[in-house]
């Protein structure tokens, strides 16, 4: 089974960008989509995946998730079941006959680290928790755009950005606690070199010259690593300034 995750940044300006078409070059039996920014009325997505999930958030043109799938999934669940933490449409997961596929954008620490409490100490703590709760009854895999740079391999330029959203130590932390619960960073199973990015500022011709950070990933409980057959991250694919990872399990 083939899975892919893509932050698309606007799933409108996205599909005019050509990502119809890179998604059909992709062929991937489920696709999860990040910052849709749109409510499903307001775009038709051309692609042969029919079982569609989307997850807006309340404001207008902000955040959401979505699903798109080859084949029916068993149930389909909309937000942690936290009202204070479900308002942004961020967390969609769906139910297969053998473990939980959870796509989640993750709140983003923000300029002068605004929201870095809210994200570290509310949101990551509760989405922990929520991950743990599914896996007492199957295996879990997590994708998405985690909002963060673990290691220092993991951006371009590290030392610089200690201080910023994404690669602040308290977010790095509760990264680290998540895998130290008995998760696995998908990607690292099978690349331990840096240079390898998803994410790529507009400015300074960041993506050319690829000056980026890896935030988007696909986690998988202890339980599916010996399932995994290929994690990659696809930085030819245009359409948004995140590039689409992909997860092939047996």
């Amino acid at each position: 089974m083939k899975l892919i995750s893509w932050n698309v940044n606007g799933i409108r300006a996205a599909i005019r960008k050509g990502a119809e078409e890179s998604l059909r070059a992709l062929d991937a039996d489920i696709y999860c989509f990040q910052e849709v920014r749109a409510m499903p009325e307001q775009f038709s997505l051309q692609i042969d995946h029919p079982h569609r999930h989307w997850y807006p958030a309340q404001k207008a043109g902000y955040s959401g998730t979505g699903i798109a799938a080859k084949s029916p999934l068993l149930s389909v669940t909309r937000g942690m079941g936290i009202d204070e933490l479900d308002q942004e449409g961020r967390v969609l997961t769906a139910e297969l006959p053998d473990f939980f596929l959870v796509n989640v954008y993750t709140p983003n620490s923000g300029r002068e680290l605004a929201r870095l409490d809210y994200r570290t100490q509310k949101w990551d703590t509760a989405f922990l928790q929520y991950a743990k709760q599914l896996e007492q009854k199957k295996p879990v895999i997590v994708c998405g755009d985690l909002n963060v740079a673990h290691r220092e391999i993991d951006l371009a330029n590290p030392k610089q950005n200690v201080k910023n959203a994404g690669f602040t130590p308290q977010e790095r932390a509760t990264f680290s606690a998540f895998l130290d619960a008995g998760f696995v960073d998908t990607f690292r199973v099978f690349e331990s070199g840096g240079g390898h990015y998803t994410w790529w500022s507009n400015f300074g011709n960041s993506r050319a010259r690829n000056i980026g950070w890896r935030i988007d990933y696909f986690i998988v409980s202890q339980a599916l690593v010996p399932r995994l057959r290929s994690a990659a991250i696809h930085p030819d694919i245009m359409g948004s300034d995140h590039c689409p990872v992909s997860l092939e399990i047996a």
